[in-house]
């Protein structure tokens, strides 16, 4: 057990800055997290949360220039040599990052990047027993050991994120930074996930550090919060009497627009236009064994829905259950074996050639993991211009200057700090906004959101929610939206699928399906949602 007295992590009269900035990503940060605590740190998308996250592990760019007391464990991790500040990253220090498919080897299957970490760090421990730890660690997370030997695509988004916890506190670190582990996945997910790491940190004693944009979340799991506003800690104390009488400004707008969220009135559709038509799509993939008796994974297994125009059709369910392969099946980045996918009554399916790319268009997707989206060596106006240039519908300038209103419309401003800078210098708030401008530049009928709020805190959750609320009204375009949150489901979807195991199991209007659910993956999903707690 850790010295429950000292400090794991201290920080005091704390600056910092990136190389070429004039201006401090970091501003005066005093704060301090104890043995067995659990600390939430809390802001808007860009204010710096992840940055003190990378400040701890010393893996910030040459050149960024930090002043002030930084203690991990009563050492200084800038002062340390490369031996041991390896040792303090995985023994001290565990660290579940935003983004997990950048931060995956593609070539090691997700049983050697356990075995790689516990080698490292476990030179005298037996072979067998590394394998034995590794498949634990896949089960506590919810993997499961009969995906020892899959590679990192081969998984969803949810379970990528699983698996980067399972290294994080694979060497039962003192202090955990856990910097938004929940984005993608499903709310009974991240229910296990948190409560896994809250049972950690009370087994061993160590600390917790989330770092996450939802204050749900926060209030469920952790004791005290951080309040981070442009760089500078705007308030401190418990999470209880923050939620209940916030004192700062943003304080005040976050809590407001976190339990205004659920009362999002969804507009009744008049006479709509049929958009989209999915009958019987199955999406198999290959697991293995003889060329006539194969092992298949039905990630998509005879689904039907209807999309209409000015709809938006929820999709939910838990991680792995077939959402995301839903969406990559829809616009062609799947192999289909058998079913229709009509847009305006012609069956994509069967396009190829030019009639294919044209009636592409309609059909754009916001994807999951914004960061591997986006090409990291064009610059962001470059990057949402790209698809006009793509489709020669605009000239360079036309483009560049359509790209600079999508910005601004997905609240990129003053656009002129944004436009040329390059993805690795957003926070994933911010490069979510951009996937969404660079999708709504060729106009689409429908909008596939593949998680695309996931990231984003309350009060800019709102604000896309708003923005796609209000494209949909003018355009009277349609949007499949895909999201583990039952309750954002819920209140932006005119109606709601559930998924399991590829097939549908549960259809109807969202708030239905919240007060009564019937499939029992629903009832998991009701349970386990987080709430935050009631005023009186």
């Amino acid at each position: 057990m850790l010295n429950s007295s000292a400090p794991v992590l201290e920080i005091r009269n704390f600056w910092m800055r990136y190389p070429k900035s004039q201006e401090w990503t970091l501003e005066d940060l005093n704060m301090s997290i104890t043995a067995g605590e659990c600390l939430a740190l809390v802001g808007s998308s860009g204010c710096g949360k992840s940055t003190l996250a990378r400040v701890v592990m010393q893996i910030l760019p040459n050149g960024s220039i930090c002043r002030g007391y930084l203690s991990v464990l009563g050492e200084d991790p800038s002062q340390l040599n490369r031996e041991n500040l390896r040792k303090l990253r995985g023994e001290a220090v565990g660290f579940v990052f935003q983004d997990p498919m950048t931060r995956l080897n593609p070539l090691l299957t997700i049983g050697a990047h356990l075995i790689d970490v516990l080698q490292a760090h476990k030179p005298d421990k037996k072979f067998t027993w590394i394998i034995g730890k590794s498949k634990e660690l896949l089960e506590r997370v919810g993997i499961g050991s009969d995906r020892f030997f899959a590679y990192p695509h081969e998984l969803s988004g949810g379970m990528r994120q699983r698996l980067s916890i399972a290294l994080a506190i694979a060497l039962d670190p003192a202090l955990v930074i856990a910097d938004e582990p929940t984005t993608s996945l499903d709310v009974a997910i991240a229910n296990q996930v948190m409560a896994e790491l809250s049972k950690l940190c009370k087994e061993l004693g160590s600390a917790l550090l989330l770092i996450s944009h939802d204050l749900a979340l926060a209030a469920r799991w952790c004791e005290r919060i951080n309040l981070l506003d442009q760089g500078k800690i705007v308030e401190a104390g418990s999470t209880k009497g923050f939620l209940q009488s916030p004192e700062s400004l943003l304080g005040k707008r976050l809590v407001i627009a976190a339990r205004e969220r659920e009362q999002i009135c969804v507009q009744p559709l008049i006479k709509p236009e049929l958009i989209l038509e999915v009958k019987q799509l199955r999406c198999w993939h290959a697991l293995g064994g003889l060329p006539w008796q194969l092992t298949w994974l039905k990630a998509v297994n005879e689904v039907n829905f209807l999309l209409y125009a000015g709809q938006t059709l929820g999709v939910v369910g838990i991680s792995g259950c077939g959402k995301s392969t839903l969406c990559r099946a829809l616009m062609g980045l799947n192999p289909v074996r058998g079913g229709e996918v009509k847009l305006k009554g012609q069956n994509i399916l069967s396009l190829k050639g030019n009639l294919l790319r044209k009636a592409r268009r309609s059909l754009q997707m916001v994807f999951q993991d914004p960061c591997a989206s986006l090409n990291p060596k064009m610059t962001i106006a470059e990057a949402v211009a790209d698809p006009l240039l793509m489709h020669d519908l605009m000239s360079r300038s036309e483009a560049r200057e359509k790209a600079r209103t999508l910005l601004q419309q997905v609240g990129l401003h003053p656009v002129e700090n944004f436009q040329n800078r390059f993805p690795n210098e957003l926070s994933g708030g911010q490069l979510q906004r951009v996937a969404i401008a660079r999708a709504l530049s060729l106009e689409p009928s429908v909008l596939i959101c593949d998680e695309s709020v996931s990231m984003l805190d309350a009060e800019i959750q709102a604000e896309v929610l708003e923005l796609l609320r209000d494209l949909q009204l003018r355009l009277k375009i349609a949007i499949l939206f895909v999201t583990h949150d039952l309750s954002v489901a819920t209140s932006f979807c005119h109606k709601v699928i559930v998924l399991d195991h590829g097939r549908v199991v549960e259809e109807g209007i969202g708030k239905k399906l919240l007060e009564a659910p019937q499939a029992a993956v629903t009832k998991s999903l009701v349970k386990a949602c987080p709430q935050l707690p009631s005023l009186t």
